[in-house]
This record gives structure tokens, C-alpha cells and sequence, in this order.
């Protein structure tokens, strides 16, 4: 240890008071709307597959263990087994995410309504976030969330990408979204080709979208922006419409270019759970990572009755850095991944 201050905090002792009390009022929120809050393991040999996330990995027993990326498998296990609706505050895990906005540590809010629908989640999720500006405000005597209009603003991935690019993202074909991708300077690989369509569409977003998501339109205010409708290659684990054309039902939160959460209508068919899974490990031996086991578990609770259901997972770190205006995620958290 080369700086002799190195033991002290990341953030500040205000800071963890403005956690503590906007970590109080998420909790309070989901016992007022009547969600069960659990815990499951961080450490485990079920692992959700997703080709752009790394987990960490460990060898005990001559078996594979991962720290979880995500709360996920476990609460979906809960939900087979007959919970009703649940939320968990956890600590999630993610091999390589360091930056500014990134910690391969870092606590995530997440949840699932049974019988509820994306819609209603995402309407959820604007009334946690205000909440928990409402909380912090108690104690900074700011709350950027005030002169936010309501509802948050909802944009189509697809419009957004007619807006940025002038293109149906839809019907583009590999070619034209690679040559409008350069032409427009995003920094698409050289070894990119057409083939790889979810991997200039990421590059796109990233670069050209993201960034002006939630950013103030018509007033010097920012205005929170769900983006939603993403590609079925873009659904995760989320359903698919039966609309032309098809689109996943998953929506994300942005504020100032910040992404802060993921909602899904939560997939329950394990056929195609199983068949997304292979897709997500093949893309990921392309990308030179290695094959990943899956969520063995997860898929047998599914097999005996995945209720319907939607559900979200918010980065909180992020959500304190929007209540205390904070430029970096160590500046909200106790001991970042440098002082940890």
C-alpha cells in the first residue's frame, strides 16, 4: 500500500448516511406494495448465461462456482417454489466493469411482481426512484427528481435509432446498420462483420444513444427516459410480442446517459429458455470467452411453473450517484474496487 490514506472510505460519512436512508425507503416501499424481501446465495454453481457478462469463477470440491452477476436464478427458484412477489437487496458481481460508472462489486435492487405486467413495473420504477430522491433530499436538501415530468419520457429502441441514424433498425440488414455505423464514426471493430448484427446494434447504442437517453429536451432540466421494444436478438430473458414487427418486452432507465435499471416480462417458456442459452454461449466462445453451465436449477423450477411475472434490477450505487449529483461510483460507495 502505497498511500498511507488508503484505508479511509471511498465516499464520505454523509454518504453513507444518504445510502442508508435511501436503502431504508426502497425497503419501506416494497413492504407497502406488499413484496417479500429475501435473500439468496451470492456464491453459487448456477451461473445466468449472457454473453457480454463475466462472472467470477472458482474451482471448490473439483466443481465450477460463480458470484452471482445478478439475484436472479435464485429469486426465480423462490417464485416457482410459491413466493408471491419479492424484491432483494444484494451484492452482485461482474469480472472486468471498472470505471468511472463501473465497480466489479456493487449492490443491485431487484425484484419481480407476480402477475404483473412490464408496463406496471415500469410505472413502479419511476415511483421507487422518486421515492428514493425523496429520502435522500431529507438530508442533502437537493432533489434533482422535483422538476422531472411525470410520467418519465418512453422512447422505442427502434425510434430512437430512426432519430440518431435515420434507419429502421428493424428491417436494416447487417450491411447497411455496419456501413451507417461507420459512416456515423461509431467505433464498430475492424474485425466486426455483418454477421455480427447484436454487436454493431450494441456499438451503435452505446456510442450514439445512450449517452443523449434522459438528457433535458425542451428545458434546461434533464428528463428520465425508459428506452423500450428492444430487438427479439436484444430479449434476454424477456418475452417476445406476437407483433410485426416482433419485439422484446424489456425496457431500461436512463437519467443524464445513465443507465439505471433493466425490466423484463419475464420469460417462462424453458424450451426457449434453453434455446437463448446456447445462442448466449456461442456468441461468447466468438468473443473468446469461455462456455458457461447455465442456471440447471433455475430451469427446473421453471419447468414445474414459473408464475407470470415481470421483474427489474436497478444498479442502487447508480441511483445514489443521480441523488447526490456524483460524478464517479466511488464517490457513493464505502470501499471501491481501488480501496477495497
Amino acid at each position: 500500500m502505497n498511500d498511507p490514506n488508503e484505508w479511509r472510505p471511498s465516499c464520505t460519512l454523509t454518504m453513507l448516511q444518504i445510502r442508508a436512508a435511501m436503502l431504508r425507503a426502497a425497503r419501506q416501499f416494497f413492504y407497502s406494495h406488499n413484496f417479500l424481501e429475501v435473500e439468496t446465495p451470492c456464491l453459487s454453481r448456477d451461473i445466468v448465461i449472457d454473453a457480454w457478462l463475466e462472472p467470477f469463477e472458482f474451482t471448490h470440491s473439483e466443481q465450477r462456482w460463480f458470484l452471482q452477476t445478478s439475484p436472479e436464478a435464485g429469486m426465480k427458484r423462490l417464485l416457482a417454489a410459491g413466493a408471491n412477489s419479492i424484491f432483494q437487496v444484494s451484492r452482485v458481481f461482474r469480472k472486468g466493469e471498472m470505471g468511472d460508472r463501473h465497480n466489479p462489486e456493487f449492490t443491485m435492487l431487484e425484484w419481480y411482481g407476480v402477475g404483473s405486467t412490464w408496463n406496471e413495473q415500469l410505472l413502479l420504477t419511476e415511483s421507487l426512484v422518486r421515492t428514493c430522491l425523496d429520502a435522500a433530499a431529507q438530508i442533502t436538501g437537493i432533489n434533482p427528481g422535483q422538476t422531472w415530468a411525470t410520467p418519465f419520457a418512453c422512447t422505442t429502441y427502434a425510434g430512437a435509432f430512426h432519430d440518431a441514424f435515420s434507419i429502421d433498425v428493424h428491417t436494416a440488414s447487417g450491411d447497411e446498420l455496419l456501413a451507417v455505423a461507420r459512416q456515423s464514426g461509431v467505433p464498430v471493430p475492424e474485425s466486426c462483420d455483418a454477421a455480427q448484427r447484436d454487436e454493431i446494434l450494441n456499438a451503435m447504442l452505446a456510442f450514439a444513444i445512450e449517452p443523449r437517453l434522459g438528457q433535458c429536451r425542451t428545458s434546461l432540466q434533464s428528463s428520465p427516459e425508459f428506452l423500450c421494444d428492444y430487438p427479439p436478438s436484444q430479449a434476454a430473458l424477456a418475452v417476445t410480442s406476437t407483433d410485426t414487427p416482433q419485439v422484446a418486452r424489456r425496457f431500461e432507465l436512463y437519467i443524464n446517459g445513465l443507465e439505471l435499471c433493466n425490466g423484463y416480462q419475464e420469460l417462462t417458456d424453458v424450451e426457449e429458455l434453453q434455446r437463448r442459452e446456447r445462442i448466449q454461449n456461442s456468441v461468447r466462445v466468438d468473443s473468446h470467452y469461455d462456455s458457461l453451465p447455465g442456471a440447471s436449477r433455475m430451469m427446473e423450477a421453471m419447468k414445474s411453473g414459473l408464475p407470470e411475472c415481470s421483474g427489474v434490477a436497478l444498479g442502487f450505487d447508480r441511483l445514489v450517484m443521480v441523488a447526490t449529483n456524483s460524478r464517479t461510483i466511488s464517490e457513493v460507495m464505502a470501499f471501491a474496487a481501488d480501496r477495497a
